[in-house]
């Protein structure tokens, strides 16, 4: 994609083990750490089952996902998928839907990282530093792509330590080899307080929502492989190691904290950490502060790849007519700077606002990016049912990566997905975010009408 005014393109400056980081950084969201307490209270042990099913529906929306993105990679992912297959409007409402999810994401982190950084420093103010901890991200996301991939390498990896450690810990207790009171319990404690499911089976569906927002983020790697030296083979790589990464990393952490904790002693007021509750509990020294730290370097992690992902997606449909055309230059850095300002400036409006109205307003902006994903997986199964078709009668070479089970399975994730939105938006309490995503999706519908119709006149005249 070459930028308008620039003489610059995207360049691909992601080696292998930034692909490889992105994956996993993707995977280990802000949300793991603290949303999984929200989710362990409205389930119980059966939390178990909403991140595996929830984890089973990103394997296979990432396998989807893969197929098109390895046959034809690009920095506007299924955003240029659904214009393909679907037709323009849908690229533009999946393109813009996408691009406010990344930047709520950013200002929703910003502000919660400045508030740990709070916690631990004993008293800086939180919206200057949350504006600090932005514009930093932005300075090193304009460098280079190179650049954030080494950022995201890092902050990625120690991430991946942390859950690896806290997983070997998990299983040393449940085999009664960790010095601690309560090690060797076994599974116990998953029936011992009303049962596996002592909040009802029905509770399951609804925890998706929050559960899928915690997953979200493992799409970025297939945004970043149009920037990586092989995308179709790192698209690959990156979708096959999803499945194990998913199993362990989210269905195993949850396992440790509900076998250590009880389920009804796990936090769920989403700012005390059940990953430090467990720490806590094997006798750890420091816990709170150790997943405080933690927490901060997930925070970051979102924050810098939400802003990547945002700017490449608006440069993808700026250069299609569907952004100012602004946002599609690159510099010859190869970042898209206007794009990547133009989001960045967006977040900064939504944090002061946050800080204006009260956190209920940033509670509702988060659950409507919640409510937005399922929409968007939708979308995303949607395109790739149509592109397989097209592409098994005319371009079959270029399926080097195929969804397994098509078409069923396919046919089945969507049914998943609008099951779990029909759970969530028919409860009461959801009211105010059904509509918040219902004025969503009407406002960019308006949008591209308004659009057309101008590039129609427009047309016309000349």
């Amino acid at each position: 994609m070459t930028g308008h005014d620039s003489g610059g393109s995207l360049h691909r400056g992601l080696k292998r083990r930034h692909m490889t980081m992105i994956g996993l950084g993707g995977v280990i969201s802000a949300g793991l750490f603290v949303s999984s307490g929200k989710v362990i209270a409205d389930t119980g042990p059966a939390a178990l089952v909403a991140y595996a099913l929830g984890g089973l529906i990103v394997i296979l929306v990432m396998r989807m996902l893969g197929e098109m993105a390895a046959a034809r990679p690009s920095a506007g992912s299924f955003a240029d998928y659904a214009r393909t297959a679907l037709g323009p409007r849908a690229g533009f409402l999946v393109g813009w839907c996408y691009w406010l999810f990344a930047i709520v994401a950013v200002a929703f982190e910003g502000v919660a990282g400045a508030k740990l950084l709070h916690s631990l420093s004993g008293g800086i103010p939180v919206l200057p530093t949350a504006v600090a901890l932005l514009a930093a991200l932005t300075a090193a996301n304009l460098v280079s792509v190179r650049l954030f991939g080494e950022t995201e390498f890092w902050l990625a990896s120690t991430k991946v330590v942390v859950i690896v450690a806290f997983l070997g810990a998990g299983t040393l207790y449940v085999l009664g080899l960790w010095p601690s009171d309560g090690a060797g319990a076994g599974l116990a404690t998953l029936t011992e307080h009303g049962g596996f499911a002592p909040k009802g089976w029905g509770a399951v569906l609804p925890a998706l929502v929050t559960v899928l927002f915690s997953y979200f983020g493992a799409e970025i790697v297939t945004i970043a492989a149009a920037e990586s030296a092989e995308p179709a083979k790192e698209v690959a790589r990156a979708t096959l190691r999803v499945v194990w990464r998913v199993l362990i990393f989210y269905v195993g952490s949850v396992l440790v904290i509900l076998v250590v904790v009880p389920w009804n002693r796990v936090p769920a007021n989403g700012t005390d950490s059940p990953f430090a509750t467990a720490i806590a509990e094997l006798g750890v020294p420091g816990a709170a502060t150790l997943m405080t730290w933690v927490i901060l370097v997930a925070v970051v992690s979102v924050m810098n790849a939400a802003l990547y992902a945002a700017s490449r997606v608006l440069c993808a449909m700026a250069a299609r007519g569907d952004a100012p055309a602004a946002a599609a230059r690159v510099r010859a850095s190869g970042v898209p700077a206007p794009a990547l300002l133009g989001g960045a400036v967006l977040a900064l409006v939504l944090m002061v606002a946050a800080f204006a109205v009260g956190d209920d307003a940033f509670d509702l902006l988060i659950n409507t990016a919640g409510l937005l994903v399922l929409l968007l997986y939708v979308f995303v199964a949607l395109s790739q049912l149509r592109l397989r078709r097209r592409m098994e009668t005319e371009s079959p070479e270029l399926l080097r990566l195929r969804m397994w089970g098509f078409p069923w399975l396919s046919r089945v994730v969507v049914a998943l997905l609008v099951l779990a939105f029909a759970a969530v938006a028919s409860s009461a309490e959801a009211l105010p975010v059904v509509g918040a995503v219902s004025a969503a999706v009407g406002g960019t519908l308006l949008a591209y009408e308004i659009k057309s119709r101008h590039k129609e006149a427009t047309d016309a005249v000349a």
